[in-house]
């Protein structure tokens, strides 16, 4: 069984089954788990048996850098960061791809990401074993005018992930002048969507086929600290379907 116990993870947006099911993996493989997102109430009842809860609104920088404090004093350092934030629009065709939808993608799937990459940039690069991964969509690679909006998010999202991974690697193995062992990476998981168990049995008549099980995401969120940097790094990953 992954030994993490000498590492700090934080998960953004961590209250969805899929922030859960993360949590409980990286916890029971001796990880330090802190969980941020918008509602302490939900937080304290989704995670109570994480090490850290922290209610911070991650759209706003300055509060995201007031977070990176706290969790230094408290915890020191990070090594990892899930940014599991995210949030679904959809409308018929073009002509439905409102921009309230757009605002609320672009804040709640990107500006999020670009908040929390920055600011914990320094605390990745300085780990022995910094990791970062968001969640993408198959509906990047089939984008439709109905998800138009939802598409251009996620597109955005991995694109800048790209750009940190590039971060990483130009901070590490790729210095100019006094390269290292690739030590950090940041990765992208693919999902058509998530599952689990619980909703699976209430609705059984849903179609779920290529669905991914949350369960899959908890071990992927161990993989992602035993698995080499090197190889990790700007890597694109589907995760296994039901």
């Amino acid at each position: 069984m992954a030994d993490l116990t000498d590492l700090t993870v934080l998960i953004a947006g961590a209250t969805s089954a899929a922030g859960v099911a993360a949590a409980h993996a990286l916890c029971q493989a001796g990880a330090t788990v802190l969980a941020a997102g918008s509602n302490a109430g939900r937080l304290n009842e989704a995670l109570p048996f994480v090490h850290g809860r922290y209610e911070v609104d991650l759209a706003d920088h300055a509060a995201v850098t007031e977070l990176r404090a706290l969790i230094d004093v408290e915890r020191g350092p990070i090594d990892g960061l899930l940014h599991l934030v995210g949030g679904w629009r959809g409308g018929k065709a073009l002509a439905g791809q409102s921009d309230d939808d757009y605002a609320f993608l672009h804040t709640q799937v990107i500006t999020t990401l670009r908040n929390t990459t920055r600011v914990f940039r320094d605390d990745l690069v300085a780990s022995k074993c910094g990791r970062v991964g968001i969640v993408s969509a198959t509906a990047v690679d089939a984008p439709s005018g109905s998800n138009a909006n939802y598409t251009t998010a996620k597109a955005g999202a991995e694109a800048w992930m790209r750009s940190v991974a590039a971060e990483l690697r130009t901070a590490q193995s790729g210095h100019k002048t006094d390269p290292v062992p690739q030590r950090a990476a940041a990765l992208i998981w693919v999902i058509k969507a998530f599952t689990n168990a619980e909703a699976r049995a209430a609705k059984p008549e849903a179609k779920t086929a290529g669905f991914t099980d949350v369960t899959a995401l908890g071990q992927a969120a161990v993989q992602l600290f035993t698995s080499d940097a090197a190889d990790l790094n700007g890597a694109r990953i589907h995760l296994p379907t039901l």
